[in-house]
């Protein structure tokens, strides 16, 4: 089925008649992706809650919590943490987007479908499976293990000075979105740090690079502006979950004053979830990916 959504985004960008997106992508999971997810430590999932805000939460284990019994099905033997806004979300059948996300090898693969929460697991019936290449990945590993210790959820309609200063300071986040009909998706937006900025205390923007012209976060964001953000502390087990509306400017000016930006992403915050000790996993320091505008590298068409 065409996304319409992906398709004007497409159109917009440039590429009339490049159909690319959901309607190419299989629902399958390939024996390979099978083997990467057996492997994975990390996968972040998106959902809408009752409400309709769209919210970004991070799953996380030993290698084998997640696996494909077969080549519809993908189970996760870990549910949101209480006090995450996704938590009891599944407890009937949601959209969900599923990011895996490897990032010592700079590897990630998207699954979008149907999950429910079967017991302490979160099963997906898969409708989308595919890849995305290694750019604006930055390379790190897990250090160290340390038994979650999950504080109580701290609330607000607005950032605070010390989590401004984390997403200032941030070279990756993930964003969930959520289009009627069309399903949800979860995505990885990395760059150097400062790559992501902040006006005021409930106002974000950050730079849309080159990509693969798929446009599967923009293209929900045409039908649906509402979204959600994860912004990991990977040396603290902390996760800042924040969800609000974002909007594209396709002001070329505006987007000339950015490195490597082909267009601006603005988000407005209307609530805020920070979890501390949620996350048992500390990673190493990063290697910064060589397609970061600014590093000096030449830019490569990608994902």
């Amino acid at each position: 089925m065409e996304h319409r959504g992906e398709r004007t985004v497409q159109r917009r960008a440039g590429f009339p008649d490049r159909p690319w997106g959901s309607a190419r992508v299989g629902a399958a999971v390939p024996g390979v992706a099978a083997e990467f997810l057996g492997r994975q430590r990390l996968v972040v999932i998106g959902a809408a809650t009752p409400d309709g805000s769209v919210w970004a939460a991070p799953l996380t284990g030993e290698p084998g919590f997640v696996t494909a019994p077969d080549d519809r099905t993908v189970v996760a033997r870990r549910t949101p943490t209480p006090g995450d806004p996704l938590a009891e979300v599944f407890d009937t059948e949601h959209d969900v987007g599923m990011l895996a996300i490897e990032p010592a090898s700079r590897r990630r693969m998207r699954i979008n479908g149907r999950a429910r929460q079967v017991g302490d697991r979160l099963v997906v019936h898969t409708e989308q499976v595919y890849a995305n290449c290694p750019k604006y990945i930055q390379a790190r590993d897990v250090a160290t293990v340390t038994p979650a210790a999950p504080g109580a959820a701290v609330r607000s309609d607005h950032l605070s000075p010390g989590q401004l200063a984390w997403i200032t300071g941030a070279d990756t986040f993930f964003v969930a979105t959520h289009a009627a009909g069309m399903g949800a998706d979860a995505s990885h937006r990395g760059g150097s740090p400062g790559f992501v900025t902040v006006t005021g205390d409930r106002q974000l923007t950050w730079p849309d690079y080159m990509g693969n012209s798929m446009y599967m976060t923009l293209g929900n964001l045409e039908l649906d502006p509402r979204a959600g953000l994860l912004f990991l502390d990977w040396e603290r087990g902390r996760s800042l979950m924040v969800t609000g509306r974002a909007s594209v400017d396709w002001d070329p000016e505006r987007a000339e004053r950015v490195p490597g930006a082909q267009r601006l992403v603005d988000f407005a915050v209307d609530r805020v979830v920070q979890l501390d000790g949620a996350v048992p996993l500390r990673w190493t320091a990063p290697e910064y990916s060589r397609f970061n505008p600014g590093t000096g590298e030449p830019q490569e068409i990608g994902a």
